[in-house]
């Protein structure tokens, strides 16, 4: 691939796109995971959309697969227009922040992917840019969730996504990442039974470097209605966009 020198972005919103591009019966497999609800691949999952999330089973040893709107609608909030904002929340201070404490003690969950998009700006143009796992293989958010009643009475479910600072891979695009939580970890986060707040946030760290990768890909992720394979294949930035360097 062409080398790129992208500007790295230190204010906008992160983790605004990713993609899951298996199918259920994969991610149950692999998280040890049911549930009633469906799923198909996606490449271009984006805020307000409703995405899969892991639970665990409150009284038994089972975690559940369901769906919910992304975007955090808090319990108290009259309605969800502000949702799109609560797409992420940062680990440094989920655990002081009104909105996010109680989800942090007793409504965490994996949010699985297999891998996110953010953009740099190369020269004049915002080039967007994939990270993955292992080349590819599935992974888990660190999660909250709450639940919430609309105006006309009906309960709902929505989640955010947890966020820490970046590591050497995502610090070329952004100072941010999601938390991609560790395999082994993934029981400890989800365990109904642990509520200390201290141990729970030291889970909160930057992935592992030497098992992640970056590429660019196609400027059709821009676009929400392009939900293809397409949006996730590697590309040579000077042929995406001609005359960038």
């Amino acid at each position: 691939m062409e080398k790129f020198y992208p500007q790295r972005d230190n204010g906008a919103r992160m983790c605004g796109r990713y993609r899951l591009s298996r199918r259920k019966q994969i991610i149950e497999e692999y998280f040890d995971a049911s549930g009633e609800e469906d799923w198909n691949p996606r490449y271009n999952i984006a805020p307000t959309q409703p995405v899969p999330v892991l639970r665990q089973h409150p009284k038994e040893p089972h975690k559940m697969f369901s769906l919910m709107r992304w975007g955090l609608i808090l319990s108290w909030a009259r309605d969800a227009t502000g949702s799109a904002g609560m797409i992420n929340a940062r680990s440094e201070t989920v655990a002081t922040k009104l909105a996010f404490r109680d989800p942090l003690k007793i409504r965490r969950c994996l949010i699985p992917a297999d891998g996110f998009y953010e953009w740099a700006k190369t020269g004049t143009i915002k080039q967007p840019f994939c990270f993955d796992v292992n080349d590819g293989e599935l992974f888990a958010f660190a999660g909250l969730w709450d639940g919430w009643r609309d105006p006309g009475g009906q309960w709902g479910k929505s989640c955010t996504i947890l966020t820490t600072t970046s590591n050497v891979v995502t610090s070329v695009v952004h100072d941010r990442m999601p938390v991609i939580l560790r395999q082994d970890d993934y029981n400890v986060w989800l365990d109904p039974s642990m509520t200390n707040v201290d141990s729970i946030c030291d889970l909160l760290k930057p992935y592992d470097p030497r098992q992640m990768r970056c590429y660019p890909v196609s400027s059709r992720i821009n676009q929400v209605a392009n939900d293809d394979e397409a949006c996730s294949v590697p590309v040579r930035v000077a042929e995406e966009q001609p005359g960038l360097f």
